[in-house]
């Protein structure tokens, strides 16, 4: 059972596979993720238990040194997370329509997890970095409250960190935009 995820996202290739192999042999995790992301960063994604993952992130942090751009250890992620970074969420009725942007992975993916915690609303796609610049996104929907509710819960976390990009919230989306959120 997933318990626990964390993520170490470097600015340098190389380093990101090494902390990736400190990490795997530190503490008994899987690897969710592990690959290079735009402008040539590299993040490596991890489950376990809480204190396998607090274990191997540290592990990634000690190595990576001044290479590591953030990272993060949830302890009780939201179920909706692992589906919305895969881009596997089941269709969902769209509503409103709430946008998280950060200029980390990290940043995001917390957000998306405080968003979700904080209101009753459906993650759409947590989007990490490739092909966009190495920032990233999260799109959500919900009754227009909570939406407002969850973006800024999800935003305020980010910008804790000075990591946040934009928050957007749309409260009915156009029907020709839907199918490119879908």
């Amino acid at each position: 059972m997933l318990t626990a995820i964390g993520l170490v996202e470097l600015n340098s290739i190389a380093k990101g596979i090494e902390a990736a192999d400190a990490m795997l042999k530190s503490a008994q995790v899987e690897i969710l993720t592990s690959r290079p992301i735009c402008p040539g960063k590299y993040i490596v994604l991890i489950s376990g238990d809480v204190a396998a993952v607090e274990s191997a992130v540290r592990a990634g942090v000690n190595l990576g040194e001044a290479a590591v751009v953030d990272e993060f250890i949830l302890p009780n992620v939201h179920p909706a997370v692992i589906p919305a970074i895969s881009a596997t969420t089941p269709a969902v009725d769209m509503q409103a329509l709430g946008i998280i942007e950060t200029f980390s992975i990290a940043s995001l993916i917390v957000a998306a997890d405080t968003a979700v915690k904080a209101a009753e609303v459906d993650l759409i796609e947590i989007r990490l970095g490739t092909g966009i610049g190495g920032k990233s996104f999260v799109t959500l929907t919900g009754d227009v409250a909570a939406v407002k509710a969850a973006v800024e819960a999800g935003s305020a976390s980010a910008a804790e960190k000075g990591l946040l990009l934009n928050k957007v919230v749309i409260p009915s989306p156009h029907r020709n935009l839907v199918p490119s959120i879908m």
